[in-house]
């Protein structure tokens, strides 16, 4: 465990850091799921709604750097894809 203050003091911070970023990563996950419930509901207008929220979440995330841009650009393009092959 840290012995200095200055080694405490990042540890505690370390944690509240990774707090953050885990509900983060979670409201990521989210955002995903939602969309793809929508299209395995079939209802196109829902999931096109949902993806145009869950882009705005997915970019917001990959700029703070909690995931990488190219994961999160691969999650759009597949989303996406998988919308507009909604019949």
């Amino acid at each position: 465990m840290a012995n200095s203050a200055q080694a405490r003091k990042r540890a505690r911070q370390a944690d509240t850091q990774r707090a953050h970023n885990t509900t983060l990563r979670s409201a990521l996950r989210t955002a995903i799921k939602k969309v793809r419930t929508a299209i395995a509901a079939g209802n196109k207008a829902d999931a096109q709604a949902a993806f145009q929220t869950s882009v705005s979440v997915i970019d917001r995330i990959a700029d703070k750097g909690i995931v990488h841009k190219n994961k999160a650009a691969r999650h759009k393009s597949r989303l996406s894809a998988a919308v507009k092959a909604i019949a």
